[in-house]
């Protein structure tokens, strides 16, 4: 979606935005954080992110992998930073096509600053000279593909410290095609509110969005209000001066001193409803300031959802609308799994027997960090007890993740927690679940999604880790009612089930005025095979974090060697209990012996 649209979106209603600013990372430790970081940031509901571009391309390709990870893994509406320096038109052609590949829709237009090896800006032969000329160029080549930014500076530039010839410049910059604008960092509002009077007097009617920068430390506040030459009003020196050597109370004064800055521009009366921040790759300041401006989801105001799960924004997958339940908890895994699909489900799945998912070796697809920082997340356990242990940490939120889960619990499974504690403790290692739901408004702050005016509904759905001892009786039980269907499988094989045909059972859908029934996410045999290699691969890694002859080794391996990994559906959606009651008077033996051998009770304790 066009930046300009959200904007004019946000003017509209009246409605405040906000977007992030990162950078590429120059370590690859470096980028696998900032990802996970990008991940999280998603959840305060920004309507875009940008990406920035090094002076000549450097690290070129880094920016355009983030853009493509942030639109198509992540569901990050994205704009790509690109820069005239010592980019030869070749370079241009590149960037454009890979932007364009990822489905990013969105360029944000500038000169550059000149390398730091060279004292001046100057166009490399074939280049292009200003950003007005990048501008014409793209416009010229991809017409309305792209909705095209350019930057604003309220206090000059550093080889231009002139306001009036840069609002000039502006001006051709728009009349070349640009369709928006962003600022450099400002802490002034009264010299960027005279200077947003200055530029529509020139007849620049385009959005205007703010570039803030939130406070992370005194000493990295004064750097970069000295490296854009803006102006620090004599109020913020006075109230950060005092407390500029902890860094807690900087930011905390700090983030009501920029928080401020921001109403008043969202109060000024001038049309300007979307804030857009210099993350500087970090959570925490920026996170403050939008709490402070109460803009942060909640769940009396939560993100707006198209769907249950994260949409992709790539080029071919925007009108994707179903998806197997399996990665529900791994979203990355399964668009890396899948991009090479030349069509994505929309509507309906479709045949099962056509997907063909991607190898297990791919990047980003494994266990995520190293083997000293998983044993310092999940410990050394030593035996059942203590890996169910792991499990009900997750699910009380004292663990953020687990081999099998990549984010925190969420509040959805809250009304069947009390179910989830109680078999993980007898031995059974829940790894997804879902309660069911029966027609609740798609606005409901948990388990809403989907345009207003409808209804949400879904199945009961649980899929754990189940001991080779106890699979027998748990599927004897299953077999004898007959609103439930199961899948159980083994790492080697040996599928069983009572499904009734290999075809997609819904266990989510949506009724909406207008619109045909939509069905985002079902249980299929497929595409439950290729996530059976996933995740008995996951406990594997896990296991190959500890050494060959420890009994952590030895307990996980265990488990994934032997144990059945099923998954349970109740296609009855009024009743959300019975599924646990498949369990009652079932629980793994001998749970604290350090073995991988452990006998059960069926019924009997």
């Amino acid at each position: 979606m066009h930046i300009r649209d959200k904007l004019a979106a946000a003017e509209r209603e009246n409605r405040p935005m906000f977007s992030f600013e990162f950078f590429p990372p120059k370590t690859e430790q470096g980028v696998q954080n900032l990802y996970d970081r990008m991940d999280r940031m998603h959840d305060f509901g920004p309507s875009f992110i940008d990406v920035t571009w090094g002076a000549g391309g450097r690290l070129s390709h880094l920016t355009c992998e983030m853009v493509h990870e942030a639109q198509n893994t992540y569901g990050l509406e994205t704009c790509m930073h690109l820069t005239c320096t010592d980019m030869e038109r070749e370079k241009v052609d590149d960037a454009l096509r890979e932007a364009y590949k990822a489905g990013c829709s969105n360029i944000l237009a500038l000169r550059g600053d000149p390398p730091r090896e060279k004292e001046k800006w100057q166009a490399v032969q074939g280049g292009f000279l200003y950003a007005k000329d990048l501008v014409e160029y793209i416009k010229k080549t991809y017409g309305d593909h792209f909705d095209i930014g350019v930057a604003g500076y309220p206090e000059g530039c550093e080889d231009q410290q002139d306001a009036e010839v840069l609002i000039d410049h502006l001006k051709e910059k728009i009349d070349a095609g640009g369709t928006f604008i962003v600022t450099q960092m400002f802490y002034d509002a009264d010299i960027f509110l005279k200077w947003v009077d200055k530029v529509r007097a020139k007849g620049i009617s385009v959005p205007i969005v703010p570039g803030v920068m939130p406070i992370h430390t005194h000493a990295s506040f004064l750097r970069r209000a000295n490296w854009s030459n803006c102006h620090i009003p004599e109020a913020w020196t006075q109230a950060l001066d005092p407390v500029k050597n902890d860094d807690a109370r900087v930011r905390e004064v700090g983030k009501d001193l920029v928080a401020d800055l921001c109403r008043r521009i969202l109060n000024s009366g001038k049309g300007i409803m979307h804030l857009h921040f210099y993350t500087m790759n970090l959570a925490q300041a920026t996170r403050m300031v939008l709490q402070e401006l109460d803009l942060i989801p909640s769940e009396g105001t939560p993100t707006k959802k198209a769907l249950p799960w994260r949409q992709s924004l790539g080029l071919n997958r925007r009108d994707e609308d179903v998806r197997p339940i399996f990665w529900k908890n791994r979203n990355r895994s399964y668009v890396m799994r899948t991009q090479d699909w030349d069509e994505f489900p929309n509507g309906r799945w479709g045949d099962s027997r056509s997907p063909a998912f991607g190898e297990l070796d791919a990047y980003g697809i494994g266990l995520k960090g190293s083997n000293e920082q998983n044993k310092k997340l999940w410990g050394e356990p030593r035996s059942l007890r203590d890996i169910a242990n792991l499990f009900i940490r997750f699910l009380k939120n004292e663990l953020q993740s687990l081999p099998w889960s990549e984010s925190p619990i969420t509040s959805e499974a809250d009304s069947i927690k009390a179910e989830l504690l109680n078999l993980n403790r007898r031995g059974f290692l829940t790894i997804n679940s879902q309660p069911s739901v029966n027609g609740v408004r798609s606005t409901d702050p948990v388990y809403g999604w989907g345009p207003q005016g409808g209804y949400c509904y879904q199945k009961a759905y649980l899929e754990l880790m189940v001991s080779p001892q106890l699979i027998s009786e748990l599927l004897h039980r299953i077999e004898k009612v007959d609103s439930i269907t199961y899948y159980a499988v083994t790492k080697a094989g040996g599928l069983k089930t009572n499904a009734p045909s290999d075809g997609p059972n819904a266990v989510t859908w949506g009724v909406f005025p207008g619109k045909e029934i939509v069905q985002p996410t079902i249980v299929e045999k497929t595409s439950f095979e290729a996530w059976k290699d996933e995740a008995f691969q996951l406990g594997s890694d896990w296991a190959r974090c500890h050494s060959l002859s420890s009994p952590s080794r030895n307990v996980i391996s265990g488990i994934m060697e032997n144990w059945y990994l099923v998954n349970i559906v109740h296609n009855d959606f009024h009743d959300t209990h019975s599924i646990f009651r498949l369990f009652d008077g079932l629980e793994v033996a001998n749970m604290d012996e350090p073995t991988t051998s452990h006998e059960a009770t069926n019924g009997h304790s």
